[in-house]
């Protein structure tokens, strides 16, 4: 009579490995930290075993490991949020010009988050005027600063949320992060519909009769665009776009609402990222700004 439960014999999987790479092996051990090991990638790109896009986007991997939810959020300075009893009109106009596609929405202080308010669900408020604005927000997600990208963008991805709010120890609004700001981390930076490549233009008129102008723009596209004559100070510093001159001319980066005057322009900072201006609003400049 057969045994019920025979002994199962372990079996031994056959080392397919040949002499020469054992060999090699032995005398070349594979990485035993990350560093070590984001070098053997360098050493991969370079013996044309993997693209450089590709070694990029895996030492983003690694090193997004250590990487927390306060080392990349939005400060909460700069955060565009809206107010619960803000009128339609100011809604739509942050809309256009943020363009941004989801909002943190505050009541009363800027600290109660009550919600977000994805710049789609807006147009509901057309079809129906009598809608309450409250019945559109989602839910607000909120986690700490200390939050690895790593759960971060596994939580993303699994409750379709592509927004947090980020909260310091204390329990106070730090900032927000979105999936892309993670995303980046890995990839690079993200183009987005704000990302015109350079051959498409840089300088785009508005229904508004505005322009919007690429803080990559030439000063010289801009001087023959506006018919702004900029003085020889100007043109001799050592930088050729707008957004370098706009800058130098504050004396620090400019923030997002941000406006100067020049040659009769007014420019607001639309956009920033990575630290420079992508964008700019540009409309003849009123009152004292006028004659600068």
């Amino acid at each position: 009579m057969a045994e019920p439960h025979p002994e199962r014999v372990p079996v031994e999987r056959e080392d397919k490995r040949g002499f020469l790479q054992k060999l090699a092996e032995f005398i070349h051990p594979g990485p035993d930290s990350r560093d070590e090991l984001i070098e053997t990638l360098a050493d991969a790109e370079d013996n044309e075993v993997i693209g450089a896009e590709s070694r990029v986007m895996l030492e983003g991997v690694l090193r997004m490991a250590d990487m927390t939810a306060g080392d990349v959020m939005v400060a909460a300075p700069r955060m565009d949020l809206v107010n619960i009893d803000a009128p339609f009109d100011a809604l739509l106009h942050l809309v256009i010009d943020t363009a941004h596609s989801r909002f943190p929405v505050y009541e009363g202080e800027k600290e109660n988050i009550i919600g977000i308010l994805l710049a789609k669900d807006l147009l509901k408020l057309q079809r129906a005027p009598g809608l309450n604005i409250r019945a559109l927000l989602r839910p607000a997600t909120f986690v700490p600063e200390s939050k690895g990208l790593n759960d971060l963008l596994r939580e993303f991805r699994g409750n379709r949320n592509h927004l947090a709010i980020v909260i310091d120890e204390f329990g106070r609004v730090a900032g927000l992060i979105t999936i892309e700001d993670v995303l980046e981390q890995i990839v690079g930076e993200i183009e987005d519909e704000f990302d015109i490549a350079e051959d498409e233009g840089d300088i785009f008129g508005l229904a508004d009769h505005t322009y919007r102008v690429s803080g990559d723009t030439p000063i010289e596209r801009v001087a023959e665009a506006f018919g702004i004559v900029f003085d020889e100070e100007q043109l001799s510093e050592d930088f050729d776009t707008i957004g370098g001159l706009i800058a130098h001319e504050m004396g620090h980066v400019p923030k997002r609402g941000e406006h100067h005057a020049i040659g009769g322009f007014d420019f607001v900072v639309l956009h920033t990222k990575g630290g420079a201006v992508r964008w700019f609003k540009v409309s003849p400049a009123r009152g004292s700004d006028a004659a600068d």
